[in-house]
């Protein structure tokens, strides 16, 4: 079973919850319509009509923008015009379906996890490919062993690659590839580098809520997400599957030739 398979039931856990979040707000919509309803034709006659176009033409969208996630874990074709929407759509609704997984016994890592399946699901999908040469990859400082003497952070090139820690394994990994590595200590930093550098796209190795804030930070720019290994717990010598990174390398990059 490949990992993109392993994680469909996460996929699936994310999309419920979205979409029962999609029933409620257009229920707060319909209940906000009707109470403004008799206001509004006071103001013009037709007033309430062109409101209530208006909020069904939201909804509209953004029902379409889930189901074309739906069609998406389905192996279904899908419509690229919701494609856009998607990601602006899941950062909207993430807190409220947060409040109903609670709800039925869910923790929020779970959901983060499932947020970034389900945001990674539309990257490849939109079928995102770009130079190495354009592509960033962000890596968290606790991926470097804690014992290492070495600064790595700001400067990568720091790394004496010792085969300790995964630094060096992706150090040699943008060393045949072409694409830039860097190593931040937070989001404040790495949205700087994603600033500095403006790249095409991310790829960014970290831990649920790291990614999942940092996913959301860079939008509109298409972002992957790879999680990282904890055998320590949180931000403590975690490591990162290397075959995973070369498979989502493969996935999201071209060459040169091909711009």
């Amino acid at each position: 079973m490949s990992s993109l398979e392993a994680l469909r039931p996460k996929k699936r856990l994310f999309l419920g919850l979205l979409l029962a979040s999609e029933f409620f707000v257009a229920l707060v919509l319909y209940a906000f319509w009707r109470v403004s309803y008799l206001g509004l034709e006071n103001i013009f006659e037709y007033l309430p009509a062109l409101f209530g176009a208006l909020l069904i033409l939201i909804s509209g969208i953004s029902f379409g923008a889930v189901c074309n996630m739906v069609l998406a874990i389905k192996g279904l074709p899908t419509l690229k015009l919701f494609h856009r929407y998607s990601v602006g759509l899941i950062k909207w609704l993430f807190p409220l379906a947060v409040k109903i997984g609670k709800l039925f016994g869910f923790k929020r890592r779970q959901l983060e996890g499932s947020f970034i399946a389900v945001s990674n699901l539309i990257f490849f999908k939109s079928g995102i490919k770009v130079p190495a040469k354009k592509l960033l990859v962000l890596s968290p400082h606790c991926l470097q062993l804690s014992s290492c003497p070495h600064k790595i952070t700001r400067d990568p090139n720091n790394c004496k690659r010792c085969g300790r820690c995964n630094v060096g394994d992706l150090m040699k990994l943008s060393d045949e590839l072409g694409f830039t590595f860097f190593v931040a200590t937070g989001g404040t930093l790495a949205r700087q580098v994603v600033k500095k550098i403006r790249p095409q796209a991310v790829l960014a190795i970290a831990c649920e809520r790291d990614l999942m804030s940092g996913i959301q930070d860079v939008y509109p720019l298409p972002a992957v997400g790879v999680l990282n290994i904890r055998p320590n717990g949180p931000c403590n010598n975690t490591r990162v599957d290397m075959d995973e990174v070369r498979r989502v390398l493969k996935n999201i990059t071209k060459d040169d030739d091909n711009e």
